[in-house]
């Protein structure tokens, strides 16, 4: 199947009434991108966060209808377009409106938002590239293998015996939780979960003192 015929297709399950997309969204234009906090390219507020930046992030540029892209489903939070180097056909990526160059920089509303369309896009990109499975990615931080520093959940169709990951082609080795060092490991992660509570918990109550 073609790349334009497999958009038309991808495009067809995610509107209600079953139809193609308009020619402009076939073409690769990222014409009919609405504008968001990152239009004006740069600042604390277009930045979403006040950190990183918009106005070079190629995801921000294509919201803000700077650079071509396959959008195939859009909203008043996320974007969802087709990877440009794509690791299988209907390799997707959902992307916030606000620019976020982190998972933990991402309110969590926003990632809400995000995980919310996960069903509904996953499902309909399956069906489109006639697969049964998929795998959802974060690539977090720069040894994790994040490129583009706007956060992005990566949706990738899989077929049976793709042997896409080298994982699956040759046997990768994974050893048994020690539980003497695993103890420690928990009581660790539990600090800081604590940690980050309180610090919410003291945030919201100064927030609440404010005249």
């Amino acid at each position: 199947m073609s790349p334009p015929r497999r958009l038309a297709v991808l495009c067809s399950h995610l509107r209600a009434d079953g139809s193609a997309p308009p020619a402009g969204e076939q073409s690769g234009a990222a014409g009919g991108v609405s504008t968001s906090a990152c239009a004006s390219g740069g600042g604390a507020a277009a930045r979403g966060d006040g950190g990183g930046d918009s106005a070079s992030c190629v995801f921000c540029r294509i919201i803000r209808g700077e650079a071509p892209a396959y959008k195939v489903y859009e909203d008043d939070v996320c974007l969802c377009i087709l990877d440009s180097h794509p690791l299988a056909p209907g390799h997707s990526l959902i992307i916030p409106k606000c620019h976020f160059p982190s998972l933990e920089a991402t309110p969590p509303h926003v990632v809400a938002a995000m995980c919310s369309k996960v069903p509904f896009l996953s499902n309909a990109i399956m069906k489109a590239t006639e697969c049964d499975s998929f795998n959802l990615v974060v690539n977090n931080g720069a040894a994790a293998g994040q490129v583009i520093f706007h956060t992005h959940f990566h949706i990738i169709p899989r077929r049976s015996g793709d042997k896409l990951w080298p994982t699956e082609v040759t046997s990768f080795r994974r050893r048994s939780i020690e539980p003497n060092e695993t103890s420690g490991l928990v009581s660790c992660i539990k600090e800081q979960l604590c940690s980050t509570l309180e610090g919410s918990k003291t945030e919201a109550s100064s927030l609440l003192k404010e005249p």
